[in-house]
């Protein structure tokens, strides 16, 4: 496994790459990784020649400076994981100098209004940072493909959005969200929550997987009513949001209509540490 510490070096190792014609799948991480991260590469390894990832701590994505200080960096760990799994075939290590070669910070984007719904509602501007960093690592990178995990699902949308209206010319594959053997969807705000309370986290799967039966014959009032409920009587879990929306348009709805496609969504904070899911609904 190649590792690729500027921008030059990932220019010289992608343009040899290009001229041998390779197919390029590419999953921009954080760092922190985990089995929800390799399978993103599992993902990439059956389509492409070539598979590549990048861990970058993104500053301009973070409303809260506590929550960029907090995040769990340990590069080494990451490194050895990527190599062990045989899965990767180089690392894209950028400074911040490389993806912000003037300021430090986002360039705007008009997501069609996706970026108003759910989590742009409570991190203001945060999409704008995804959208910077990863327009800017798909300019360097050049993959033919690449890979988003469905757990975050709204940035999954807002990412293909960015690309149809860049005009890039890039498959973007949205994969399964992978969990632990509790169901509790793997992130690595996780390694934050001792034993005990991820064990106890499971109860967010749990909910979905009610709301997804109870959504053939229930209203959405209803559901969101049980969900209200549920979460009152959890220790030391604060429901944050849930809601039943629109897939495409990701807006909340009230009322369902034959013909539409629908996902759940809801985060909680377990001990101060802010967990999301979601779940498509039949």
């Amino acid at each position: 496994m190649e590792v690729l510490k500027n921008k030059k070096t990932l220019q010289d190792f992608i343009e040899r790459q290009k001229e041998m014609g390779k197919k390029i799948g590419f999953a921009p991480t954080m760092g922190a990784l985990h089995d929800g991260h390799l399978s993103l590469y599992e993902a990439a390894r059956k389509e492409n020649d070539l598979v590549i990832s990048s861990i970058f701590v993104n500053p301009t994505q973070f409303n809260n400076a506590e929550d960029l200080e907090k995040y769990p960096r340990d590069l080494n760990r990451d490194l050895s994981i990527l190599e062990n799994s045989g899965l990767v075939d180089a690392v894209y290590l950028p400074e911040v100098e490389d993806i912000y070669p003037e300021k430090t910070e986002s360039q705007h984007y008009n997501y069609d209004g996706l970026e108003n719904e759910m989590e742009g509602k409570s991190r203001p501007g945060h999409f704008d940072g995804v959208g910077t960093v990863v327009e800017e690592l798909f300019r360097q990178v050049k993959p033919d493909n690449a890979y988003f995990g469905e757990k975050d699902f709204q940035q999954l949308m807002i990412i293909k959005k960015m690309v149809e209206k860049k005009q890039l010319r890039i498959n973007i594959k949205g994969v399964d969200i992978f969990r632990a053997k509790n169901g509790l969807a793997l992130s690595s705000r996780n390694q934050r929550l001792t034993e005990q309370r991820r064990d106890d986290s499971k109860i967010i799967f749990e909910t979905l997987i009610r709301v997804k039966d109870e959504f053939k014959d229930k209203s959405v009032s209803e559901i969101k009513e049980r969900v209200n409920e549920i979460f009152s009587n959890q220790e030391n879990m604060e429901l944050e949001y849930f809601l039943i929306a629109d897939e495409n348009t990701l807006k909340e709805i009230s009322i369902k209509e034959n013909g539409k496609s629908y996902r759940a969504f809801i985060v909680v904070n377990v001990d101060g540490v802010r967990l999301i899911d979601n779940m498509h609904l039949d």
